[in-house]
C-alpha cells in the first residue's frame, strides 16, 4: 500500500497538543500497512535525549517515533536539537553534535544556517523513505518567531507539504485554539492547513458535534478526526514531566526536580512498578522520607548543585544515609555526589569550581567533548544484565572509581564479561552509594530489579518497560486509525 503524501507535517496550536504521538501514531500504522515511513522533527527544543546508532544526540520523542516506525533512531530524524542551560541560553546541537551555545538572539540569527542542515536531512531521508511524518514545535502562531522559522510553516513552505493542525480539547478553548491559529498565519500558510484533529476527548461525541460543524462552515476545512483520552500509556516524554503519579507502591524513591533536569525518562521504569512510589519533589517543598533517593541528570551540573544545597538536601542525604538510605547519583547527579565539579572552560557557564556533595571520593573536570555512547554490558553488584547510554561532558576521577556499579563495553551486540569490560560508575565502601554516567538503567527488566533490591526491595516483579512502550505506541496507533482513513480519502 501507498501513502497519499510523500511529506506530512503535523502541527499543534500549542505546546503538548499531541504531535509527538499523533506522528507516532501515524508511522506505527503505516508500517504496519509495509509503507517505508520516517519522522522527522526539523528543530527540537528538550533536556530528553537519545543517542542514535550513528553515534550522535536527538530528541527523546523522536527516539520514540523512530521505535514507532520499526526503525533505528537517527540523527536526520531530529537535525537540530536546542537543550536549554538557562532562560536564555541553550546547547546547539546540529546533526546530533555540539556546535555552539547560543543566546537566544544569538540562534535566531543563525536559523539560516540551521535551515540548511535542516533540509540536508530532509533529502536525505526524502530519498530513502516512501513517507515522512513531520512533527512541528510549540506552534505556528508565534508571530514573533515567524522570521527564519525552519520548525514549523517555514519548513512546510521551503518543501511545499500539507499540513495537519492538533489540538487538545482536554485544556479547554479547542475551537478558539484552531480559529486563532489559522488566523496568525498568512494566506499561504492558512492554504496549506487540510484539516484538524481534536486530540484528547472525552465523554458524549454527539454533544461535540454542533461545534465541529460551526469550525467546518467558519473554517472551510474539515475535521478529519476525534481522539479520544487514553489513559495509562507508557510513553517516552518529550520533555515536560507528567504530572500524573504513578500507581503508589510501598517503596518510596525520591527525585529532586532539578532547574535543568535532563532525561528524566530514566525513572519511566520506576513510575510504572507497581511496588514503587516514585515522587519528583520542588522547589520549596518538604523533602520526605524514603528509601531510595535519586540525583538525576542535568544540564548544567553546577547550578542545579547549588540549587540543591540551597534547598537543604545536603541536610537530607546525609540524614538518609544515617537511616541507613541508598542513594543513586546519575549523569549530572553522578558529578554531583563528588568532592568537586571543575569548569575552568566555563563550559556550564562562568569558568570556576563548585564543591560537590563530598559522598563519593572522586571529582569531576568539565570539558568540551560531549560523550555520546550507547553501551551494554552487566552489574557490579548483582549477575544482571544492564543496558543504557551516555551522554555528559566531563570527566570524573577519583579513588571512588575503584569499585566500579557495572561493567560495560560499546558494542551493542554482545553482553561484557568482567574479565574484558570497561569499568564504570562508582559504589561507596559501605556499598549505600552508588553513581554512574549511565542513561537508562532501569529499562531492561533484569538491571531494574536488580537495583531495586540494592537498594532495599527484595523480590520485586519484573517490569518490561519496552514490551509497555510497544503496546501503548499499538493502543494510539489504532485509536488514530479513522485519522489515516480520512487522510486517504482527501486524496
Amino acid at each position: 500500500m501507498t501513502f497519499p503524501y510523500k511529506t506530512l507535517m503535523i502541527q499543534g496550536t500549542t505546546s503538548d497538543a499531541g504531535k509527538t504521538t499523533l506522528v507516532a501514531a501515524l508511522c506505527r500504522l503505516l508500517a504496519r500497512r509495509g509503507v517505508k515511513v520516517v519522522p522527522f522533527k526539523p528543530q527540537n527544543m528538550a533536556l530528553n535525549s537519545a543517542v542514535t546508532v550513528d553515534g550522535g544526540e536527538i530528541g527523546r520523542g523522536q527516539a520514540l517515533q523512530a521505535m514507532a516506525a520499526g526503525l533505528p533512531p537517527h540523527t536526520d530524524m531530529n537535525p537540530i536539537l536546542l537543550k536549554p542551560s538557562s532562560d536564555i541560553g541553550a546547547q546547539v546541537i546540529v546533526h546530533g553534535h555540539v556546535r555552539a551555545d547560543m543566546n537566544a538572539r544569538d540562534y535566531h540569527q543563525y536559523k539560516t544556517t540551521a535551515m540548511t542542515a535542516v533540509l540536508e536531512s530532509y533529502q536525505r531521508l526524502s530519498a530513502q523513505y516512501d513517507a515522512i511524518i513531520v512533527e512541528g514545535a510549540g506552534s505556528p502562531a508565534e508571530i514573533n518567531l515567524r522570521d527564519r522559522d525552519i520548525a514549523n510553516m517555514g519548513f512546510a513552505e521551503a518543501v511545499d507539504c500539507p499540513v495537519v493542525l492538533i489540538a487538545d480539547i482536554d485544556r479547554g478553548g479547542v475551537f478558539a485554539h484552531i480559529v486563532g491559529t489559522l488566523d496568525c498565519l498568512s494566506d499561504t500558510e492558512r492554504a496549506r492547513v487540510i484539516g484538524f484533529v481534536i486530540n484528547r476527548f472525552r465523554g458524549d461525541i454527539s454533544l461535540l458535534q454542533g461545534g465541529l460543524d460551526w469550525l467546518e462552515a467558519r473554517t472551510g476545512k474539515p475535521v478529519l478526526a476525534v481522539l479520544p483520552y487514553l489513559h495509562g500509556l507508557s510513553l517516552d516524554a518529550e520533555d515536560a514531566i507528567q504530572s500524573a503519579q504513578a500507581t503508589k507502591g510501598k517503596f518510596k524513591v525520591i527525585v529532586p526536580l532539578l532547574p535543568r533536569i535532563s532525561n528524566h525518562t530514566d525513572f519511566d521504569a520506576l513510575r510504572a512498578h507497581p511496588a514503587v512510589d516514585l515522587q519528583f519533589i520542588a522547589f520549596g517543598q518538604p523533602i520526605p522520607a524514603a528509601d531510595l533517593i535519586i540525583l538525576p541528570g542535568s544540564k548544567n551540573t553546577r547550578g542545579d548543585l547549588a540549587w540543591l544545597k540551597e534547598q537543604g538536601w545536603p541536610d537530607a542525604l546525609n540524614r538518609h544515609l544515617r537511616y541507613g538510605g541508598k542513594i543513586i547519583g546519575i549523569c549530572g547527579g553522578f558529578q554531583m555526589l563528588g568532592k568537586s565539579v571543575i569548569d575552568a572552560h566555563g563550559i556550564e557557564g562562568v569558568a570556576g569550581v563548585t564543591e560537590g556533595l563530598g559522598l563519593l571520593d572522586l571529582d569531576t573536570q568539565m570539558a568540551p567533548d560531549k560523550h555520546l555512547k550507547q553501551v551494554t554490558g552487566r552489574c557490579a553488584f548483582a549477575d544482571a544484565s544492564v543496558d543504557g547510554y551516555e551522554i555528559h561532558m566531563g570527566i570524573s576521577y577519583g579513588a571512588a572509581l575503584s569499585k566500579p556499579a557495572f561493567f560495560i563495553q560499546q558494542a551493542i551486540e554482545t553482553i561484557a564479561l568482567e574479565s574484558n569490560a570497561i569499568a564504570e560508575g562508582a559504589r561507596s565502601a559501605d556499598d549505600h552509594i552508588l553513581g554512574t554516567y549511565l542513561h537508562g538503567i532501569f529499562d531492561n527488566p533484569a538491571a531494574l530489579r536488580a537495583l531495586l533490591a540494592w537498594s532495599g526491595l527484595a523480590n520485586a516483579v519484573p517490569l518490561d518497560l519496552m514490551a509497555l512502550r510497544e503496546a501503548s505506541i499499538d493502543r494510539i496507533a489504532d485509536a488514530t486509525l479513522p485519522l489515516l482513513q480520512a487522510l486517504e480519502n482527501l486524496r
